[in-house]
C-alpha cells in the first residue's frame, strides 16, 4: 500500500489551493522472509532419528581399529584418563596441558563406560558425530522450512568423509562441532520464537519487554561449552551473538517499532548480555571445577607462589587459572614448528591436505601379496569440491535476496574458517574445520533448494520444473554416495592393494 508524504515544494513555487504536495512513498520491496515450518513434525523426527541412527551405526562399524592411539590419541585419552583418576589433569613435568577440560571429560566417559580401550575412548565421538547429524537436520529444516531439505543436509554431513572419520577417533574436534551446531540452532529456535511474540503482539508504540529467553540461554550453554572444548568456539559465540542482536531489531522493525535499534538496546541488549555473556563465561569456568578442587592441578598454585602479582580482591585461584590462560595463548600463538600434515586455510576448501592417521607397513595378505591399510582424514571429495562454489552462491542470496538462511550460513563460515587468517604463521591442521563444515553444508543445500525449486511444482510453462530439480537434487546426493563408499576402505583402514589403494589417491599430497 502506497503512503503519502509531505513533499517540499520547489523554491518559489506556490502550493495548490494552500495544501503541501505529497508524493506516494512505497515500502521498500522485500525478500528477507523467513519460512515457516512445514507440518509433518512427528514424521520428520521419526526421519531424523532413522538417520541419526544409521550414522552411529556407520560410525561404530570397527570403531576399535586400530588398537594404538591415532595421531593426537596420544595426548587426550590419556589426559582423560587422568581425570577419572584425580579429577583433574595431574600435573606432570613431562606434558603441557594445551585445552580446557569439557572434551576430554566427554573422552573420559567413554572410558568410565568401556574402559581404557580405542572403543572406549572413540565410542564418545561417534555419539558427537552422530548428534551433529541429527541438529543439522533440524537446523537446515528451520532455515529452509522444509523437511526434505534438512534430511538432505543431515545426509550429507554423514556422507562426509572427514567428520565420518573425526566421529570415529578421540580427538576434541568432534565435540566442537555438535555444540556449535547445536548453539546455533537454538538461537534460531529464539529468533522465531521472538517473530511470533513480537508480530502477535499489535500495534507496538515502543516495544515491550520479552522475558526469560530459554533457547537464547540454551545457545548461550552450548556456546561455553563450545569454548570449554577448544577457544576456537568463542568466534562463534562472538559473530552469532551480533547475529541474535541485529534479528531482534529485524523482528521490531517488521512490527512496526519507529527505533527498532534503540528498542534492542533498551529491551533486548541486557538479556543478550546476560544468556550470551554471564552464561557462557559461567559454563566455561565450571568446567574447571576438577582443577579448583585439584591439590596437584597444573599451575593451581602459581598465585601463592607469585604473591607480588596480587590484584585486589580477585581470587588466588582465579589468578593461576587466568596465568594459566595466558600460557596457553602463548603457547598456540607461537605454535609454528613444521608439521608434516599441516595445511593451510585455503587447502581446506578442497580438502588438499588431508591427515594420515594409520598406515602400517609391510602387511600381506594370505597369498603373500602387499596390501596397505590407510586412515585418511579426507573430505568426501564430491561434497568438499562444491565448497566455493556453494559459498558465492550464498553471497548471491546475501545480496539479491537477503535470505536470512544465506546469512546464518556465511556467518557460520567467516567464524569457523575466516578467523584462522588472523595469523598464518601458526601451524594448523585440517580437523579444524571440523565446526564449519555444517555451514559448508547447509550452503550446498541452499544452492540444491534453488535446483529444486518452489513446493507448489512448475508454472503452466514449465509443469516438470519441480520433478527436474528433484532429479538433479537425488542424483548430486547419489555421487556424493558413491564417492563416499569407493573412499570407505581409506576412512576405515580396510586392507586393499597397493594399486586399488593408489586409485584413491586423488592427489600427491594425500599421501
Amino acid at each position: 500500500m502506497a503512503v503519502l508524504a509531505p513533499e517540499r515544494a520547489d523554491p518559489g513555487s506556490e502550493p495548490s489551493a494552500g495544501r503541501p504536495l505529497y508524493r506516494a512513498r512505497f515500502p521498500r520491496p522485500r525478500r528477507d522472509v523467513v519460512p515457516g515450518l512445514p507440518d509433518d513434525g512427528r514424521l520428520s523426527w521419526v526421519l531424523t532419528a532413522a538417520l541419526g541412527l544409521v550414522a552411529l551405526i556407520s560410525r561404530l562399524w570397527g570403531i576399535g581399529y586400530p588398537r594404538k592411539p591415532l595421531f593426537d590419541e596420544a595426548y587426550y585419552p590419556p589426559e582423560a584418563r587422568e581425570l577419572l583418576i584425580w579429577g583433574h589433569e595431574y600435573n606432570r613435568g613431562y606434558s603441557f596441558i594445551v585445552h580446557p577440560p569439557l572434551g576430554k571429560w566427554l573422552i573420559a566417559s567413554g572410558e568410565q563406560l568401556f574402559g581404557y580401550t580405542s572403543f572406549g575412548w572413540r565410542f564418545p565421538s561417534a555419539v558427537a558425530g552422530s548428534l551433529a547429524v541429527v541438529v543439522l537436520v533440524r537446523l537446515a529444516r528451520r532455515l529452509t522450512g522444509s523437511t526434505l531439505l534438512g534430511l538432505v543436509a543431515g545426509l550429507l554431513l554423514a556422507l562426509d568423509g572427514f567428520s565420518f572419520v573425526l566421529g570415529r577417533v578421540g580427538l576434541l574436534d568432534v565435540f566442537l562441532q555438535v555444540f556449535v551446531v547445536g548453539a546455533v540452532a537454538c538461537l534460531v529456535v529464539d529468533r522465531d520464537v521472538v517473530r511470533a511474540r513480537v508480530h502477535g503482539a499489535g500495534q507496538i508504540a515502543a516495544g515491550f519487554a520479552l522475558g526469560p529467553r530459554g533457547w537464547r540461554i540454551a545457545a548461550g550453554f552450548l556456546f561455553g561449552c563450545a569454548c570449554a572444548v577448544k577457544w576456537s568456539g568463542v568466534w562463534y559465540l562472538a559473530f552469532f551473538a551480533v547475529l541474535s542482536l541485529c534479528w531482534d531489531r529485524t523482528a521490531w522493525r517488521d512490527a512496526g517499532v519507529p527505533r527498532p535499534a534503540r528498542t534492542v538496546a533498551l529491551r533486548g541488549l541486557p538479556g543478550a548480555l546476560w544468556a550470551l555473556g554471564v552464561v557462557p563465561v559461567s559454563t566455561y569456568l565450571a568446567s574447571f571445577t576438577g582443577w579448583f578442587l585439584g591439590e596437584s592441578s597444573q599451575g593451581r598454585y602459581w598465585a601463592q607462589q607469585n604473591p607480588e602479582t596480587a590484584f585486589g580482591f580477585v581470587p588466588d585461584a582465579l589468578r593461576s587459572l587466568w596465568h594459566q590462560h595466558a600460557e596457553w595463548l602463548r603457547f598456540h600463538n607461537n605454535l609454528s614448528t613444521p608439521h608434516p600434515w599441516e595445511s593451510s586455510p585455503w587447502s581446506w576448501l578442497v580438502t588438499g591436505r588431508p591427515i594420515l592417521l594409520w598406515n602400517p607397513q609391510r602387511l600381506t595378505d594370505a597369498a603373500g601379496e602387499k596390501v596397505i591399510r590407510y586412515i585418511l582424514m579426507v573430505g568426501t571429495p564430491m561434497l568438499w569440491f562444491a565448497f566455493v562454489p556453494a559459498a558465492l552462491w550464498l553471497g548471491w542470496r546475501i545480496v539479491a535476496r537477503r535470505d536470512p538462511a544465506a546469512i546464518v550460513a556465511a556467518v557460520g563460515i567467516g567464524a569457523g574458517w575466516g578467523t584462522w587468517f588472523l595469523n598464518l604463521d601458526r601451524t594448523m591442521f585440517i580437523f579444524y574445520m571440523a565446526p564449519v563444515v555444517p555451514f559448508f553444508v547447509l550452503a550446498i543445500v541452499l544452492v540444491l533448494q534453488d535446483v529444486l525449486g518452489p513446493a507448489n511444482g512448475g508454472t503452466r510453462d514449465d509443469p516438470f520444473r519441480r520433478q527436474v530439480g528433484l532429479a538433479v537434487v537425488c542424483l548430486y546426493v547419489a555421487v556424493v554416495a558413491v564417492a563416499f563408499v569407493y573412499f570407505w576402505p581409506v576412512l576405515t583402514g580396510q586392507p586393499i592393494s597397493h594399486a586399488d589403494w593408489l586409485r584413491r589417491m586423488w592427489f600427491p599430497s594425500w599421501f
